[in-house]
């Protein structure tokens, strides 16, 4: 188990008691490239998680041991770090975005290591963020609340990761409940809970193992196309301040005064937003064939008019949709790569994977890797 091997390194290498934290990853059920655009997101956590042992120590120094990379990092929590590696700046972050809000901490000892499977878009950076500001939190006594620890985890994102994040990763991996999912408003950051019971179905990540290097550009222009259709629909609507604030029929009203492609992008975007609360409606009634539909929709949507989808991605939607007993899939994530999300009956599991795998390898030489998630709790001291 990761968990013990976390517990050993520290007794190996600190012969000291220490406190023991996870904080899980997420996916994303539904609603994507809507949260910059103050929409709707429907995360949960997941059972794959980042596992953290730490204590106190007097004094301001921190060190720091990575156990899946053996690599350790130690700074002085006074002053700039220096040059660290990659994954240091996210506990390096959380330190100081908690100085920054007037929190005092002392130096501590720690040793992490996780089963969040790399590269898969589950966030692993918003857990290991979570982990050290809910340990932190927990060891100083600080009282601070998950939406505030979300927040320094965002921040530690933005400010020493140089990754300018939504809030989405760091909210779910604090405030993930097993067995639900959670409906965030990006725009006030209210959330409410629905029911997410598996019983009979599983959810089955499918990754590709690609990611084109379109991402990072092809982002920052959707975000531009949204902003430009926000800007031309004002001429009308001047009281609305984003895509939230419109409707599918307000963007075809417009239509006539975008081009093609930003049409597209706030079609997309506005549809998207509905999806994730006729989704929870359906969540309620434990009606999963709905829901996959819904997934499906959203990824043609992705696909056809958002267009952050690639060949590999379409491939595995494309097979999935041939399968008897998978109920919906699509792309989850930035895109351009990264894994498929889908809900699948439990009696066609291994049907789902040997059929995505078989096509998968006939045209890109390669299976690609599955991961079957669970819903769960978030970020918590562990006994």
């Amino acid at each position: 188990m990761k968990d013990k091997r976390v517990k050993d390194a520290f007794k190996s290498k600190f012969n000291s008691e220490f406190r023991f934290f996870a904080a899980p990853g997420r996916i994303n059920i539904i609603g994507e490239h809507t949260d910059y655009n103050d929409g709707f997101v429907l995360p949960a956590a997941i059972d794959k998680r980042i596992y953290l042992a730490i204590a106190p120590s007097k004094g301001p120094d921190a060190e720091i041991i990575a156990h899946d990379f053996t690599q350790k990092v130690s700074f002085n929590i006074h002053e700039p770090a220096g040059k660290i590696p990659h994954w240091a700046k996210y506990p390096y972050g959380v330190v100081k975005e908690l100085q920054a809000a007037g929190y005092f901490i002392e130096g501590f000892k720690a040793v992490f290591g996780g089963d969040i499977p790399r590269g898969a878009g589950l966030s692993s950076s918003a857990a290991l963020e979570s982990a050290f500001a809910t340990a932190l939190n927990a060891m100083y006594k600080l009282g601070i609340g998950p939406m505030e620890l979300a927040m320094i985890g965002q921040r530690a994102e933005h400010n020493y990761a140089g990754v300018k994040c939504g809030i989405m990763d760091q909210f779910a991996s604090l405030h993930g409940s097993k067995d639900h999912v959670m409906k965030l408003d990006c725009r006030s950051l209210e959330f409410e809970y629905f029911p997410l019971e598996l019983q009979g179905y599983e959810l089955i990540l499918a990754d590709t193992g690609v990611k084109h290097s379109l991402a990072s550009s092809e982002y920052n222009v959707r975000r531009a196309q949204c902003e430009e259709g926000v800007s031309i629909m004002q001429k009308q609507m001047p009281g609305i301040k984003s895509l939230r604030d419109v409707t599918p029929k307000d963007v075809a009203s417009s239509k006539n005064e975008m081009s093609p492609e930003v049409f597209m992008r706030c079609e997309y975007v506005t549809e998207e937003n509905e999806r994730v609360t006729e989704a929870c409606i359906a969540l309620e009634k434990g009606d999963m064939k709905e829901v996959g539909r819904l997934l499906y929709q959203s990824h043609d949507g992705l696909s056809n008019k958002y267009q952050v989808s690639c060949p590999e991605l379409d491939l595995l939607i494309d097979t999935a949709k041939q399968i008897n007993g998978v109920m919906g899939g699509r792309m989850m994530g930035g895109g351009f790569g990264g894994c498929t999300i889908n809900l699948v009956e439990s009696a066609v599991a291994d049907t789902f994977k040997s059929t995505l795998s078989k096509s998968f390898l006939e045209k890109f030489g390669k299976e690609p890797v599955f991961h079957a998630v669970n819903i769960s709790d978030g970020a918590r001291e562990e006994v």
